[in-house]
């Protein structure tokens, strides 16, 4: 997981000096740092678990995805307090670097920044799907992931404004 992240590091790095002459050095960082994220967040929630994949049984598959406030454990090896608090601070840098990113043209991130979370949503809803579908990785899928996560990043979006309003991608660039 860790060496994916770095790889995708240099990659998103990368791009972001492909970006810099055409957007500024705000707004490449935020669009490199989000697609950063959301291969961050992938790795997080579809490696799986416990090393390698197994052979999970067809008897031993979950029948239905979690209900809200399913199987989430009390606490996950990363935070002591909470796989919840996890979730939600996962997708906090993807609404932050979201907000910076579509406001360097601000027209269109009246329109975008609400896309954006949706698109995140369904990313989030997607990575449970998998984690359902995908009984091999033992991953459990539960709803309240898909809470905490949108959670996550309409807080980012909140934090991203501000920040976004004292960086001010729109003066950057072209």
């Amino acid at each position: 997981m860790l060496l994916g992240a770095v790889l995708a590091l240099v990659v998103c790095g990368a791009l972001a000096v492909v970006l810099l002459r055409q957007v500024g050095w705000v707004a490449a960082v935020a669009i490199a740092g989000f697609v950063w994220t959301l291969v961050v967040i992938g790795l997080v929630t579809l490696i799986p678990a416990e090393g390698a994949p197994g052979i999970v049984p067809a008897e031993g598959r979950l029948e239905t995805c979690g209900e809200i406030g399913g199987p989430a454990p009390e606490g996950f090896w990363i935070f002591t307090s909470g796989q919840r608090l996890l979730n939600t601070l996962l997708f906090v840098p993807s609404g932050v670097l979201l907000v910076i990113a579509a406001l360097r043209w601000p027209r269109s991130a009246v329109l975008v920044v609400p896309l954006g979370l949706g698109l995140l949503a369904a990313y989030s809803a997607g990575i449970e799907y998998t984690q359902f579908e995908v009984a091999r990785i033992d991953r459990a899928c539960d709803l309240t992931d898909v809470v905490d996560n949108v959670t996550g990043a309409c807080v980012g979006v909140l934090i991203g404004l501000p920040l976004a309003l004292a960086l001010r991608p729109w003066r950057s660039g072209r």
